[in-house]
């Protein structure tokens, strides 16, 4: 058996996507392999196949209980024999399946880090081949990361004791170039292939939204979808269980989830919003990772995220069929206070000694004032996504709501100069509040304090508003006119462009407001939006997705195990009721077939029947 014919019978696909066939051929090879690719690209096929093509066994490392049961799971409904080893297994049942796993049983063992050095484990691995090492979520082994997880460190040890080196694979959908290194240089990769495809989901549309009500505005949009499925993020507990509460008082099906909540509700929780049961899931950042549903249709944080990794890995969680999802931020000035506090908190880490805390601080205060300039710009949201991953794009993508809001270019360079020059005549030691106070002209104590009244730039100005002035200050520092100092007073300096435009360079600068009506799509735009693949018969399509419920509900396990939606849908334009027309369809492969195809080949014939359809 060949990779192509792997693909196509275990996995139901007929081509790969783009980066997996590198990345597999490389590993195929023998060579350690680093796959940074979004979420939805396909990453788990890529050490997947190889696993099964290899003659060993693969030990795929993996942070979270419910991302290796759902992997498990989707193994098993396409015919490969796999397991997890993790703490939510009994004694019985750990003891069964390492003797399962010693004897050859599976081909794809998957592992909490914690479990690699134990002695049963070690084993295991001296009684079995090893033929592949795979690290899923391979950013959680860097300390620059926003999921640093301390027992990843132990995989390099794990496999330094092996008694032979193995094939090591590692993926990760967020890295930064700090990342990526720590990566490579933490495990030890060897002559690595390094692959990565873009960070850029295209189905993907992003908002920011600055209601006065931010949970007025989450019901009006719930209000407005309340077919679809989706995950509302919350930055604490407290906010879950009021967005919680109310979502049930006004009649929505919603779940929460987060840390205070025993492990029996976290369980039923999860399973309720994976198996479709529940349509909502308000939750903290502790709700997610290695969530593989497919059909969640939005995704929506209540406060902002103290990061651009976090946001986009939790954003991401929305349409991983590759069908439309919408990600909406809600914007509030608190948000960037809890941040701080949730980092400042950060500092009682015992993980790491003092010089090492204050440099993750200071880099993590950087973060949080990229992930805020975010919520301020008014360019392409994508596109400031994509740059701050080190991609540079087009500035217009057609589904963010800044690329279809109608701008009017604004040159403020009298006021950027304004601004920058008394930050510089003021000796760059004072922060945001206080240079947008003085120049306004305002007459408080902490402008007299710090003697600001007396600066020839005070009151410049005063015919501005305060938010117009914090609009111009905002963009100045999301272009890098002006940089914010790290600390717990961060201050403003000038950038090295905010000196070259104040010494007397000709540039101006323009500052996008945004009109009140959105414009009208031009037909090419709008195209450029549409990502769903159309129906052709809509009533059948929701006849296959309750077929599907029902099945999942008889064989206990997620919707998406069986048939993703984007299958469902091309069943309902191309109506196969043969198996080789069925094995045609995206996401059927042959060990699908046998247990689910022949019951929605039955369906759709029926469809077609009581519809008198003439196929082509």
């Amino acid at each position: 058996m060949d990779k192509y014919r792997v693909l196509k019978e275990v996995f139901g696909y007929d081509t790969f996507r783009e980066g997996q066939e590198g990345l597999i051929d490389h590993t195929l090879a023998g060579r350690d392999v680093l796959g940074i690719m979004p979420t939805g690209a396909g990453k788990s096929v890529c050490f997947q196949i190889p696993a099964l093509l290899f003659s060993g066994i693969t030990i795929v490392v993996s942070p979270l209980i419910s991302l290796m049961k759902d992997q498990v799971a989707a193994l098993n409904a396409a015919g490969v024999h796999a397991a997890f080893i993790n703490s939510s297994l009994t004694e019985g049942q750990y003891r069964k399946a390492m003797e399962f796993a010693a004897q050859g049983r599976y081909k794809i063992i998957y592992a909490a880090p914690e479990r690699l050095m134990t002695e049963s484990f070690l084993a295991l691995t001296r009684q079995a081949e090893i033929s592949m090492v795979a690290v899923d979520e391979a950013h959680c082994i860097s300390q620059w990361g926003q999921d640093f997880r301390p027992s990843y460190l132990k995989i390099a040890e794990f496999l330094r004791i092996l008694p032979r080196r193995p094939v090591l694979a590692a993926y990760t959908a967020t890295a930064t170039k700090a990342v990526k290194e720590d990566i490579l240089c933490i495990l030890g990769m060897q002559n690595p292939f390094v692959t990565v495809t873009g960070y850029d989901r295209k189905n993907l549309y992003f908002a920011v939204e600055k209601p006065k009500d931010k949970v007025q505005a989450l019901l009006d949009y719930l209000d407005k979808n309340r077919e679809k499925s989706g995950i509302i993020y919350c930055n604490t507990r407290k906010n879950v269980e009021e967005i919680h509460q109310r979502l049930v008082q006004e009649g929505y099906g919603a779940v929460p989830y987060h840390a205070g909540l025993s492990e029996e509700e976290k369980k039923k929780n999860q399973e309720d919003f994976i198996y479709d049961r529940t349509p909502v899931m308000v939750a903290t950042n502790a709700f997610g990772m290695g969530i593989d549903k497919s059909n969640v249709r939005f995704v929506l944080h209540f406060n902002m995220p103290k990061d651009i990794e976090s946001y986009y890995q939790e954003a991401g969680r929305a349409g991983r069929d590759g069908e439309q999802g919408e990600c909406i931020l809600y914007y509030g000035g608190q948000d960037v206070k809890m941040n701080e506090f949730l980092i400042q908190q950060q500092m009682e880490n015992e993980e790491f000694d003092w010089e090492e805390r204050i440099l993750i601080q200071e880099r993590n205060l950087e973060r949080l004032r990229r992930m805020t300039f975010y919520c301020f710009t008014n360019e392409c949201l994508r596109e400031y996504i994509l740059r701050y991953f080190g991609e540079y794009g087009g500035n217009y993508c057609g589904n963010c709501k800044n690329c279809l809001t109608e701008f009017q270019e604004t040159d403020v360079t009298e006021e950027a100069k304004a601004i920058l020059n008394l930050v510089k005549t003021s000796g760059q030691r004072y922060g945001i509040q206080a240079i947008t106070d003085a120049v306004h002209g305002s007459d408080n104590a902490k402008v007299r304090q710090f003697h600001l009244n007396e600066n020839t730039y005070y009151g410049t100005l005063k015919n501005r508003t305060i938010v117009r002035i914090r609009q111009i200050l905002n963009d100045l520092l999301v272009k890098e006119y002006l940089v914010l100092t790290a600390g717990e007073y961060p201050v403003l300096h000038l950038g090295k462009k905010g000196k070259e435009l104040i010494e007397g360079t000709e540039e101006q600068v323009l500052l996008k407001f945004p009109k009140e009506q959105p414009k009208t799509l031009s037909t090419e735009k709008k195209t450029k939006q549409k990502v769903t693949e159309e129906v052709k018969y809509p009533e059948l399509f929701q006849r296959l997705r309750q077929k599907r419920y029902q099945m999942a509900q008889e064989k206990k396990v997620p919707p998406y195990i069986i048939f993703s939606d984007k299958t469902l849908r091309q069943m309902s334009t191309y109506l196969p009721v043969t198996k080789e027309e069925m094995l045609s369809i995206n996401g059927v492969g042959s060990s699908k077939y046998e247990k689910y195809g022949e019951a929605f080949s039955e369906e759709i014939q029926k469809f077609i029947e009581e519809n008198r359809i003439e196929k082509e």
